[in-house]
């Protein structure tokens, strides 16, 4: 799915939303994390079995280091406590991120 949706992505804008949801893969529940603009362009998404900073970092670097993609100016997340401490860990290794809950 990666591959084939990659080729398709809009570059995006610098004003992110971010959150996650639980869904159903082949019977088995996961966390689908995803990312979009603020003009509804897709940013990037992950599965993942966790909802932790560290998975939450992950996918961070995973999203900012696409190639259709702006550095963000602003990222809006949902209430996931995981996010502020896996912003702050890039902000430590020289990632330009602002957080807003």
């Amino acid at each position: 799915m990666e591959k084939r949706c990659r080729a398709y992505l809009n570059q995006s804008n610098d004003s992110w939303r971010v959150d996650e949801t639980y869904v159903k893969v082949k019977g088995e529940w996961k966390y689908l994390y995803r990312a979009v603009d603020s003009s509804g362009n897709t940013i990037d998404f992950m599965l993942s079995a966790k909802r932790d900073a560290q998975v939450a970092e992950r996918f961070f670097r995973k999203a900012l280091k696409a190639c259709h993609n702006r550095t963000p100016r602003i990222i809006n997340v949902y209430k996931n406590a995981a996010y502020p401490i896996a912003i702050a860990q890039l902000k430590n290794q020289n990632y330009c991120l602002m957080i807003v809950n």
